[in-house]
């Protein structure tokens, strides 16, 4: 009660004056005080950026100093290692005046400061030509003594998802299912499909589709789905489409498919006995023609050779008497066999004055 009552007395009789070089000392402690929290990294914005795979992106870091910071301006740029136990990476750095390119990190490569001058205030990095492996978190470290202060960006370099393909299943008659199919062979996750009709408000309610397959089924077909479809695929950096056209086919006529079904089978069979009959009439051709052609062979061989006359034979044959008739007197006779055989003889007939010729 009496502090309350001594304070409320003491505000109540402070002059004017008083109160006006109380408000103006608070306000040179408040300068004071803002003065002296030196370096200051200023850059607002995303904390984790998005990029395409090829584009290029800049890494704000622009910072202000403080009069207290007397030291050398230190700027450096470096890979934050997800595993805490291993050293972070350095990729470019400035001191004294001088920028350094640290080229044994791969991240390092095409790296520069978007600034002529870092030192004016601008510390943003520039990196061209994404690749995704350049997918990190990178920290600004700005040092000036005694001031220093970092900022953290988290880069994120994703694929567009390529042209996607589209199909259908199923034979697209009225009254039975049919799908639509959409898939993109490249792209970085998550993909999301979306399927609409062209020239139409939206799909019927009838149909159901997956965004995560880029499937779209109908379970009865009917002509109020046929049309132009599209179907969108998109991930955080791209979008592309495909277009397909749905119809709605009639169903065959039944009957019609069971006479032509035992129409065609009943010509097939005929078609197999005719081949059958050809087949044997040539099998049946050449087997006469072979035994006509053989029997041709037989009649036009020539006879057999003669057996060789056995040795007992020859000989009874040349004991057998023979009549023989020589020249006599100049006059030429001819020798002939009467019933008998000629024995063949290797010397010629010698004359013998007394008996004559040998008989």
């Amino acid at each position: 009660m009496f502090r309350q009552s001594c304070s409320r007395t003491f505000v109540l009789q402070c002059p004017p004056w008083l109160s006006v070089v109380l408000l103006c000392t608070a306000s040179l402690l408040s300068t004071e005080l803002k003065c002296t929290q030196g370096m200051q990294v200023m850059s607002t914005g995303l904390q984790t950026i998005q990029k395409a795979e090829g584009e290029n992106v800049t890494l704000g870091c622009r910072y202000t100093t403080s009069p207290l910071d007397t030291g050398e301006l230190d700027i450096e740029w470096s890979v934050i290692s997800p595993d805490t136990t291993q050293k972070d990476q350095m990729l470019v750095s400035y001191t004294g005046g001088t920028k350094y390119v640290h080229s044994n990190h791969p991240f390092a490569k095409g790296l520069s400061f978007a600034a002529r001058d870092p030192s004016v205030g601008d510390a943003s990095l520039s990196i061209p030509l994404l690749s995704l492996a350049q997918s990190a978190t990178y920290q600004c470290k700005v040092k000036k003594s005694p001031g220093v202060d970092t900022r953290k960006v988290t880069l994120v370099v994703m694929a567009k998802p390529s042209v996607p393909k589209c199909w259908v299943e199923g034979k697209e008659l009225v009254s039975e299912a049919v799908s639509l199919h959409c898939k993109s062979a490249k792209g970085s996750t998550p993909l999301t499909y979306t399927w609409r009709r062209e020239y139409a408000d939206r799909i019927p309610a009838a149909a159901t589709q997956n965004s995560v397959t880029g499937e779209l089924k109908i379970s009865n077909h009917s002509k109020s789905f046929a049309g132009i479809y599209l179907c969108e695929v998109n991930n955080a950096v791209g979008a592309e489409r495909c277009r397909i056209t749905l119809r709605a086919n009639k169903p065959p006529n039944r009957a019609a498919v069971i006479v032509g079904t035992i129409v065609g089978s009943l010509l097939l069979i005929f078609i197999l006995l005719v081949f059958i009959a050809i087949l044997y009439w040539k099998l049946s051709n050449r087997h006469r023609y072979e035994k006509e052609f053989s029997n041709e062979i037989r009649e036009d061989a020539p006879p057999p050779e003669s057996r060789p006359v056995s040795r007992h034979t020859s000989q009874s044959t040349s004991q057998h008497p023979q009549v023989t008739y020589c020249q006599v007197g100049g006059t030429e006779e001819n020798s002939f066999t009467e019933g008998f055989t000629q024995a063949p003889s290797s010397t010629p007939v010698k004359y013998d004055s007394k008996y004559g010729y040998a008989v």
